[in-house]
């Protein structure tokens, strides 16, 4: 789950120490797993506020993905499937994280975070990549549809 700021900055959370795989490194906002009968979003929700203390923002699914990652420093493996969900804040609460889950947290903009995700790519979570890419495509899907559209239209003959 990763929420969005209306200025375009991501809050991502560093995992604790106490962490089992991927200590320490910068993730999504929040993640968890849905109990059996529970829905995605009723799952993210109730790990927003027990991982991060926020509440009342609404959350949407937008994708999923299936990774596989090994953890050097414990030799863990996670092979996942996730479902990526994202909600939208105006301006930048305040969490209040559980510390058995979060070390500390931080708003960072879109275009800082794509930069380092390339250049220091081992402080982050190894499915973070693949969550930015769907919840922050470089261009909205609305801009594209658009671009295709007048691209279609323009390539058409004109009549005489």
């Amino acid at each position: 789950m990763l929420l969005i700021s209306d200025d375009g900055r991501v809050l991502l959370q560093q995992r604790s120490t106490l962490k089992t795989r991927f200590a320490g490194r910068w993730a999504n906002t929040c993640c968890g797993h849905p109990a059996p009968g529970q829905s995605v979003t009723d799952a993210a929700r109730i790990r927003l506020t027990e991982e991060m203390g926020l509440s009342g923002i609404p959350l949407r699914e937008i994708g999923h993905f299936t990774y596989r990652a090994i953890d050097d420093a414990t030799g863990r493996v996670e092979h996942e499937y996730d479902h990526v969900l994202i909600g939208h804040t105006s301006g930048t609460p305040t969490p209040n994280p559980d510390p058995a889950e979060i070390s500390t947290w931080a708003w960072v903009p879109i275009t800082t975070l794509r930069r380092a995700l390339c250049i220091t790519p081992d402080k982050y979570a190894p499915w973070l990549a693949a969550v930015i890419a769907l919840a922050c495509p470089p261009h909205p899907p609305e801009l594209v549809a658009s671009s295709i559209s007048a691209a279609q239209a323009m390539s058409r003959p004109h009549p005489r």
